[in-house]
């Protein structure tokens, strides 16, 4: 059997109301097959997160990158980021996700994930999450359950962002300086 590295499991993008915005899951991959991942499984890790977030709200003051919010196994690790705007971005990642491209690579699942090595994942969901915003057609209000009173949908359906966050979890690795 070759070595794994670690790869996104799932990004989760959640409101600032904790609402669920947008859920990616990504399979893992392994020799010749892909495995698919419950999506509710999913959505009770992310939910999950929002606690270790509230927790340290108070202290958080400077920065936005939130690092390790918990870690589920000795496999899954869930990361965490808050926009300026109160949204939280979630990074799943699975340690032995994916089939290392490299000997090198393979290393990482052994040594483990630095915070930093999800920066650019971040950065990269972040740099869609605000091209969402500045898209003059998205009314962000529209996805806020308190302005809605339960009419419409509370999900992100723009296919451009779906689409750059199914880019960023699919082309991520340890190690990337930018995506």
């Amino acid at each position: 059997m070759g070595s794994r590295s670690p790869s996104i499991a799932a990004i989760g993008i959640i409101g600032r109301h904790n609402n669920p915005l947008h859920t990616a899951l990504f399979p893992a991959t392994g020799v010749g097959h892909e495995q698919q991942r419950d999506r509710l499984e999913y959505s009770f890790m992310l939910n999950s997160s929002l606690d270790i977030f509230e927790a340290r709200m108070p202290s958080k003051t400077v920065g936005h990158d939130f690092g390790l919010l918990h870690t589920l196994d000795e496999r899954l690790a869930l990361y965490g980021w808050l926009t300026n705007t109160g949204v939280k971005l979630v990074i799943v990642v699975d340690m032995e996700g994916r089939t290392a491209p490299t000997p090198e690579a393979g290393k990482t699942a052994i040594l483990g994930l630095r915070s930093s090595d999800l920066a650019p994942a971040f950065q990269a969901l972040q740099t869609a999450y605000v091209g969402l915003l500045r898209n003059p057609f998205y009314i962000p209000d529209e996805h806020d359950p308190q302005a809605t009173k339960g009419s419409g949908s509370l999900a992100i359906t723009s296919t451009h962002f779906i689409n750059e966050v199914d880019r960023i979890g699919k082309t991520w690795h340890s190690g990337m300086a930018v995506i």
